[in-house]
């Protein structure tokens, strides 16, 4: 029987949810909204900070060698996705406003997840050392990558994104996030023990970081008028240009891995690192790179696709799991319980 937690939909899922609405309904405003502001540059250095200090250098080590996998995935990742993103402009926008046209972009733009595509590897039982691998080098990657991406999809269609040019885009990055990330690796030799042993308590952190953030982005959004800039026609078809996007990618995954041979188990790996857009970093780095901005706005296609990829991921890996089993059926309940992660 599939429950709420094996198709996605976990409690993280419904406290953003929860934030949403209450930023609609109790949106920050004046003092309050400033010192939100303040708090999430706190919040944002220490969600990376954790990062770097949870990331185990001799994991990314062990899965290095898969050099054509890792090629296979950065490529969907900071190729495909915006090229998809780009050519099907003229099927796209008239499915959504050209404000959420300029999020799905966005997206496309973004670095792949860690934590969700190392688990939904995990559960298929495809190659994880390499996934650790793949994924970690993306997110790095998107650091320096996700910014010129963001400048040569949205170009002048969006002033000001980050009030500056790209190459001050990529500096307010590495400043905000790259930094912090260092800093937790280079702390990882003192800390690493204790964060490896409370990964369950660090896990309110980083997702309360996300929380905040995301709250004061709807909550600017809100006072802007979001919800009258989007309208309920807008949103359903965000959810189909969501779906396009990634039936189109998972599919283009799995061909370019049996193409090049990979195994049962690379092609999971491969699947799996390469249809993934990560939360954690992307409503970080909107607000760096659009300050100023409606990010509302720019992250609500972001958010959607999250929930999206973690449904259909979460059933993909149950499948995998099975024909990996031999069996014709799904897998255990408990082992399919999608990542509470973004």
């Amino acid at each position: 029987m599939m429950t709420r937690q094996s198709i996605g939909i976990d409690n993280f899922t419904l406290a953003l949810v929860t934030t949403v609405t209450t930023a609609t309904l109790l949106p920050a405003s004046g003092l309050m909204a400033r010192f939100f502001d303040g708090a999430t540059v706190f919040a944002i250095a220490l969600l990376f900070f954790l990062h770097g200090a949870k990331l185990s250098r001799e994991a990314m080590i062990a899965g290095a060698s898969h050099w054509r996998l890792h090629l296979t995935v950065v490529i969907s990742t900071f190729m495909l996705f915006p090229l998809l993103g780009f050519a099907l402009k003229p099927l796209l926008l008239p499915l959504v406003t050209p404000e959420l046209y300029l999020g799905v972009l966005f997206v496309c733009a973004l670095p792949a997840t860690v934590q969700s595509a190392i688990a939904f590897t995990s559960i298929a039982r495809g190659n994880v050392p390499a996934a650790i691998c793949s994924a970690s080098a993306s997110s790095f990657i998107g650091i320096f990558l996700t910014p010129v991406l963001v400048g040569i999809l949205m170009g002048s269609q969006l002033p000001a994104a980050g009030n500056g040019d790209t190459l001050h885009a990529i500096g307010k990055i590495i400043v905000q996030l790259l930094l912090p990330f260092i800093a937790g690796q280079v702390a990882r030799g003192w800390i690493g023990g204790w964060v490896d042993r409370n990964k369950g308590l660090l896990k309110f952190v980083d997702q309360g970081s996300i929380l905040l953030v995301v709250y004061v982005a709807f909550s600017a959004a809100v006072l802007q008028g979001l919800w009258h800039q989007v309208p309920l026609h807008s949103l359903a078809g965000l959810l189909v240009v969501n779906a396009v996007l990634l039936t189109l990618v998972l599919l283009s995954t799995r061909y370019a891995a049996r193409l090049q041979g990979f195994d049962r188990a690379d092609e999971i790996t491969t699947v799996f690192c390469g249809s993934k857009k990560s939360l954690a970093s992307g409503v970080p780095m909107a607000k760096v790179l659009f300050a100023g901005h409606a990010v509302g706005v720019i992250v609500l296609p972001l958010m959607l696709f999250h929930q999206m990829q973690l449904m259909v991921c979460a059933v993909l890996a149950q499948k995998y799991a099975a024909r990996r089993e031999g069996i014709g059926s799904t897998a255990p309940t408990e082992t399919a319980v999608a990542p509470k992660h973004i």
